[in-house]
This record gives C-alpha cells, sequence and structure tokens, in this order.
C-alpha cells in the first residue's frame, strides 16, 4: 500500500478524528442541524488543517521546540481569521447562521493534532496528504450527521443549499412527506445522531476486520 493511500485511508477511515478520535466535538453537535451548515464549516475545517500542515512543514526544521505550541495556534488563528472574514464578505447569511462556531475553528484540538504529531515531523506532501485527509473525514462526518438530523428533524434535505453557492441551488432542495421531529435538531438529537453514525461505523469496521481477525485466529490454533 503506497504512503499517500495509507495518509488517506487513517484520515478518512482509520483515525478519523470525529469518530475515532472524537475530536472537535463542540462544532459537530452545533452546528450539524442541516447539510449545509456542516458541508459550510466543514470546508472551513479543511482548508484550515490542509494549509496548517502545509505551513509548519515548510518551517518544521526552523521550529524552537519552546515556542512550536504558540506558534501552531498562531498560524490556526490567522487562517482561521482570513476564512472568517471571506464567509463574512462572500456568504453573509451563511455566516450569520454560523455565528461564532467558525472563529471557534481554532480551537479544533483535531488541527493542532495534526500540526504536533504529523507537520512538525514530515516533509510538505505528506503533511498536505494527510491534512486533507484528515479535513475530508472531518467534513464527511459533519455532512453524513447534518444531513441525518435535517431529514429526521425537518422533513427536509439541501434546504438552504443557495446559500452556499448561490440563488440557483434553491431548486435542490428537497421537501419529504413528513414534517420531522424537533428533537432532531436540538441538542439531544446531536448526540443520538453521533451515536448512530458511531455505530455504523464500529458495524463496518468489524465486518471488514473480521476475515483478518479470523486468518490471525487460524495461524495461533495451527501453531
Amino acid at each position: 500500500m503506497s504512503r499517500v493511500r495509507v495518509l488517506m485511508l487513517g484520515g478518512l477511515w482509520r483515525n478519523n478524528p470525529a469518530l475515532v478520535q472524537l475530536l472537535g466535538l463542540c462544532p459537530l453537535l452545533a452546528v450539524t442541524t442541516t447539510l449545509v451548515n456542516g458541508l459550510t464549516l466543514g470546508l472551513a475545517t479543511l482548508v484550515v488543517v490542509a494549509t496548517t500542515n502545509t505551513i509548519v512543514s515548510m518551517m518544521r526544521r526552523s521550529l524552537m521546540p519552546v515556542v512550536r505550541i504558540p506558534l501552531f495556534v498562531l498560524i490556526i488563528a490567522s487562517i482561521v481569521t482570513c476564512i472568517d472574514l471571506l464567509t463574512h464578505a462572500l456568504l453573509f447569511d451563511l455566516h450569520e447562521i454560523l455565528g461564532l462556531f467558525i472563529p471557534l475553528i481554532i480551537t479544533n484540538c483535531a488541527i493542532l493534532a495534526q500540526a504536533e504529531t504529523v507537520a512538525s515531523r514530515r516533509p510538505v506532501a505528506e503533511s498536505l496528504v494527510s491534512g486533507i485527509a484528515t479535513g475530508l473525514g472531518f467534513c464527511g462526518v459533519l455532512v453524513v450527521l447534518g444531513a441525518i438530523r435535517e431529514v429526521v428533524g425537518q422533513g427536509t434535505l439541501l434546504a438552504g443549499f443557495d446559500l452556499l453557492v448561490g440563488p440557483w441551488a434553491a431548486n435542490l432542495r428537497i421537501d419529504l412527506p413528513f414534517d420531522g421531529m424537533l428533537v432532531a435538531v436540538l441538542p439531544p438529537g446531536a448526540f443520538f445522531g453521533l451515536a448512530v453514525v458511531l455505530a455504523v461505523r464500529k458495524l463496518i469496521a468489524a465486518r471488514t476486520g473480521a476475515p483478518g481477525r479470523r486468518m490471525r485466529t487460524a495461524r495461533v490454533r495451527r501453531s
């Protein structure tokens, strides 16, 4: 298996920050009331973690151990500030909905963990790939959880997509033949939805890992 494939698979599945490491749960649970909200915050996080990894990796040989963590936080904060200003200027209505959660990307432990454990120790290309994979993995969980909560809680899908990509996307909204359950878009619904996603991942991981475990067990018995 190539190095790139290992890094991508790690960020997307094996070491997914939201499903395995359980990092960044605050925005994960608070923002994912709709698919569009989750997608927007996920894309912003993807840009931050990929850019941070690239910058940190480029300067890793000149980093002083004493100041590395404050420096990582400063880099993350600078990138998040730029994204916050851009979304405020270009996606004002969506920015108002997401509120404080775009600036709170600064506190996402998954980004700092990537800078410390990956970007400060690996070449630029590997750090960038790892950052993209981690960002995509986190974004995917946000989108899935947002879609589940939107469908169950509001009876819609892709509501507000026009706020992200333009007025033409208003026709993409899907209205389902029920009004939904309010609990799904309330804080308890976030925990229920995340529990479902975690359970599905665990089930898939158990089934895909079963052949390997059986083979190891058979080897032990033969020996």
